[in-house]
């Protein structure tokens, strides 16, 4: 997940290494804030729904609004800020994040937890699609590509910790809170970043012509692109809806809270474990991935997810989609050695895409099927992911390591 434009050496800015490390753990927890923000209503939507009078299903549309929009707007704000200083680009885009959940923690009506919602999809998308780039303009050559890991770290740890840590909040002293905590942590990246990132005058950036260009005529970027949506889509259909079917199973809130912490764990566990070969075996791993979540999804529609069962189940789901961003960032960098660019643009609208897309099926089968088909769907998407990434996809993929990793 690199990014969209174009970036000059850190050089350029005559600054310090220490200096461009601050800069870079201020970009972390703005684009870790920005991720958590996407993600926070999966542990919340039983609360936000009662207090607010909305069902499980429409109150997912907390996961489907911005995930459409970020879609949207990763190319679409690069573009549209044109050579507009990136300092401020970015800051803009984490502060009206920051505001959007603070909008959310005081609204009394659903309709302005959705407006609050694609605010929030402009900001992660927008600045998921520049922040990458940011770290060849921070630090030195050599320490380019451990400064990426560090960014993109953020929306890893975000995925898999930022949802449970926000649920416990929510769990311990209301939804409310756990929207205005990661409100007023949007709003310290800002004041962070403005006072440790440089001037960064913007660099040429990507054309809107680029973009079919590169899905058309690279086979590699169209097959992580298809393994991508079929991945994200079905993880995201079921476990959008993970709270209410573990209250189904009897499993109380402050329970459900710390079993999700241990699904965060286990996929932070999973990056390190993907992260240490996937430059040499990406293909193998995304193979795994697929076998992986598909048995947990099963296995948990079959045995109910009681406590014990369920605390097994989260670890290995943990395992295996925490190893996810990684592995298809790789993929996609990989496929387009030349072209990283243009490849991660469609790269990151698709996954934001598909964070939506699962949502709203989730939430129409969690509504108006078995609660457990959320679970099947899933589990069927990753069995397409398995056909997928095994047919005729040996030798598609560079074989140079990917900086980073």
């Amino acid at each position: 997940m690199t990014t969209v434009e174009s970036s000059t050496p850190a050089t350029d800015h005559g600054r310090s290494p220490v200096k461009g490390w601050f800069a870079v753990a201020a970009v972390t927890l703005g684009i870790f804030c920005l991720m958590t923000s996407e993600l926070l209503p999966v542990g919340l939507l039983t609360p936000v729904g009662d207090a607010l009078d909305v069902s499980e299903g429409t109150a997912g549309l907390m996961v489907t609004v911005p995930g459409i929009v970020a879609a949207l707007s990763a190319p679409v704000v690069t573009v549209a800020t044109g050579r507009i200083d990136r300092r401020l680009v970015l800051g803009i885009l984490v502060g009206m994040v920051g505001a959007a959940n603070l909008a959310s923690a005081f609204a009394d009506h659903f309709a302005i937890v959705l407006a609050a919602r694609f605010l929030v999809g402009i900001a992660v998308g927008g600045f998921w699609a520049i922040a990458g780039g940011i770290a060849l303009r921070l630090v030195p050559e050599e320490q380019v590509g451990r400064a990426m890991a560090v960014i993109f770290g953020g929306v890893e740890t975000a995925s898999v910790l930022g949802v449970p840590t926000g649920t416990l909040i929510g769990d311990l002293s209301g939804w409310r809170t756990a929207f205005a905590a990661v409100g007023g942590l949007g709003l310290t990246a800002l004041v962070l970043m403005v006072f440790l990132l440089p001037p960064l005058p913007a660099s040429e950036s990507l054309t809107f012509a680029e973009l079919p260009r590169i899905f058309k005529d690279n086979r590699g970027v169209r097959v992580g692109i298809a393994i991508t949506f079929l991945l994200i889509t079905g993880h995201f259909v079921a476990y959008t809806f993970v709270r209410p079917i573990l209250q189904d199973a009897g499993i109380s809130g402050s329970r459900i809270s710390m079993m999700l912490l241990i699904f965060g764990v286990a996929g932070i566990t999973g990056n390190f474990i993907a992260g240490a070969k996937v430059a040499q075996h990406v293909r193998t791993i995304v193979l795994t991935i697929s076998v992986v979540l598909t048995a947990a999804m099963v296995l948990f529609a079959v045995t109910g997810g009681g406590m014990a069962t369920g605390i097994v189940l989260l670890i290995l789901w943990g395992l295996g989609y925490g190893a996810v961003p990684v592995s298809l960032q790789t993929w996609i960098l990989k496929a387009a050695p030349d072209a990283t660019e243009a490849a991660s643009s469609l790269y990151v609208s698709m996954f934001n895409f598909s964070i939506a897309l699962g949502a709203l099926i989730g939430g129409f089968a969690f509504d108006h099927l078995a609660m457990t088909s959320v679970l099947w769907i899933g589990a069927g998407l990753a069995v397409l992911t398995l056909a997928v990434a095994g047919a005729r996809t040996k030798g598609l993929l560079s074989t140079e390591p990917t900086a980073g990793h």
